[in-house]
């Protein structure tokens, strides 16, 4: 699932099958190579984002267009009519997954970080399968870096 680029410093790539970067490429994984069994934690991380439902996904995406609406530095940009919250995801894009777990044995925790076409960068944070937030200030619910 992880291609680990530097394995030593929790370095890697992974496919996301919905929250793609600009080129639609793979996104960055990185895990804190301090922890213990900071791979497993890395994996748990991916699988668990790699598979989240449908209502959360929307979550996301619904909080993302709040951002959106709000406006970035690109005073230019407008939001147009989405006919889904999905739609969001033609605007925006992610590049890496941070690992937020001390231990396997934590709770699945975790922020992806990306950027909006209205020049922000947006991300969110999820622990336990839940969203914790989606804005600009995603990784200050990191606790594990």
């Amino acid at each position: 699932m992880i291609h680990w680029l530097q394995r030593e410093d929790g370095e890697g790539e992974f496919s996301s099958k919905v929250f793609c970067n600009e080129d639609g490429e793979e996104l960055s994984v990185y895990a804190n190579s301090e922890v213990a069994d900071f791979v497993e934690c890395a994996e748990k991380c991916v699988e668990t984002f790699n598979n989240l439902s449908e209502a959360v996904v929307n979550e996301i995406c619904k909080k993302i267009i709040e951002c959106a609406k709000e406006g970035g530095l690109d005073e230019e940009f407008e939001l147009p009519a989405l006919d889904s919250p999905l739609d969001i995801l033609n605007y925006c894009w992610f590049q890496a997954l941070y690992v937020d777990m001390g231990s396997k044995d934590d709770e699945i925790a975790y922020a992806v970080e990306g950027e909006g076409e209205w020049g922000e960068s947006i991300g969110f944070y999820i622990n336990n399968g839940s969203v914790v937030y989606a804005g600009t200030d995603y990784l200050d619910y990191m606790e594990n870096s």
